[in-house]
């Protein structure tokens, strides 16, 4: 399974903007293959999809409640996963994941947690009013 490591979590103010990032290394497929997503986890909540890409280039999927704030995007090399987090609020609190999953680009990349096989360690956004 890919290795995948988050960074970029921190403290910021609402209206706030982070830029999270997660290296993922040991790909078994091509690296076009996956559906990559950023999730996300606030204390004594389930986990929850936050946006999710396809390797391979296609739909990008974004959770109502982040879509014209949130961004998610990868570089050329497909090594590395991003989330632009801009206009932050104190509800985006929360432990955020990367994942990722081998998936045909038709298939599209949904948000369901459980078909996500490999994940990170997570890192931890706190937004304070």
């Amino acid at each position: 399974q890919v290795q995948l490591a988050e960074s970029g979590g921190g403290s910021v103010q609402a209206g706030g903007s982070l830029r999270l990032s997660c290296v993922a290394s040991g790909y078994v497929y091509s690296r076009g293959s996956y559906c990559m997503g950023w999730f996300r986890q606030a204390p004594g909540k389930e986990r929850e999809g936050v946006a999710t890409i396809h390797t391979g280039g296609g739909r990008i999927y974004y959770d109502d409640s982040v879509k014209g704030r949130f961004t998610i995007s990868q570089d050329n090399a497909k090594t590395r996963l991003y989330l632009q987090m801009n206009s932050l609020k104190p509800e985006d609190t929360a432990m955020y994941y990367c994942a990722a999953f081998v998936q045909s680009l038709r298939s599209g990349c949904m948000a369901t947690t459980t078909q996500y096989k490999s994940w990170g360690q997570g890192t931890q956004v706190t937004v304070s009013s």
